[in-house]
């Protein structure tokens, strides 16, 4: 068989994961571990290829991908089938006996079909449009079917609700004010999306977390109080006239555009 070698993932490197499930498959002498996992982009699965000597290669698949990978796996299967016995006389040059390519987003999946001395095997490789390594397992042609079937039960398990999960979230932001830094992360869980809002100064660390639909009324609350602050000395406001804020002084004015109100205002969907 062929192998590759990568542990390189262009999509969820840097994104702390969580482990949702996991299935493992025994095909001849390799080992294959399916991962459900799920980061702040959303949920994948990751597919590692541990060979007879410990080699490892792994590729990862948005679900959307691995279920179009599903599909491809029965044809596959089908065309492996109705193959008769391997004849070393009529072997293409390059090995391959059929072939397939699956796009998603930047990444480009290679499906080949492939025959050597060892046997016929079914070649997956996994590239990105901006440059970096391949990364690719081999699985026998006999497990394919054993492949696809364990493939099948995680996507019927986890694509229920997946259109419930936002991808592409904004990016976590940060800011420091005297001798305190604020950092503004975006999430999501099995709730839906949240941002934890993190305090940060020496020995202290305390954080709220505010899910997603209390966001506007948040954000109003908070430019209520900005546009409050920012009213000339002796304007009138409701209740209250020049009095209004007391025992406050005035520095410089904060405006309605403040940073939190920006970050919120980034949010898709929001108003």
């Amino acid at each position: 068989m062929e192998q590759g070698s990568s542990d390189y993932d262009p999509g969820h490197q840097g994104h702390v994961e969580q482990e949702l499930a996991t299935k493992m498959l025994q095909i001849q002498s390799k080992r294959f571990y399916l991962d459900v996992k799920q980061n702040r982009r959303g949920r994948f699965i990751k597919v590692a290829e541990i060979g007879a000597d410990g080699r490892r290669s792994q590729i990862f698949l948005a679900l959307s991908t691995a279920a179009e990978f599903r599909d491809h796996l029965s044809a596959f299967s089908e065309y492996y089938s109705s193959l008769g016995p391997p004849n070393p006389d009529n072997v293409p040059e390059d090995g391959k006996l059929k072939s397939e390519m699956m796009m998603k987003d930047n990444r480009r999946y290679y499906l080949d079909l492939k025959e050597n001395a060892r046997g016929r095997f079914l070649r997956v490789s996994q590239t990105i449009t901006r440059g970096g390594p391949r990364s690719q397992v081999a699985i026998p042609a006999q497990g394919m079917i054993e492949f696809r079937d364990a493939l099948t039960d995680l996507l019927d398990e986890f694509t229920q609700d997946e259109h419930a999960y936002k991808h592409d979230l904004p990016e976590g932001n940060q800011m420091h004010v005297d001798n305190k830094n604020f950092y503004f992360d975006i999430g999501q869980n099995n709730r839906g999306v949240y941002m934890r809002i993190s305090e940060v100064k020496t020995n202290f660390r305390t954080a709220i977390t505010l899910p997603e639909k209390s966001w506007p009324r948040f954000r109003d609350i908070l430019a209520d109080y900005c546009d409050k602050l920012n009213k000339p000395p002796g304007s009138q406001g409701p209740g209250g006239g020049q009095g209004a804020v007391r025992g406050r002084a005035r520095s410089a004015p904060i405006s309605r555009t403040s940073w939190l109100a920006t970050i919120l205002n980034k949010i898709p969907g929001q108003v």
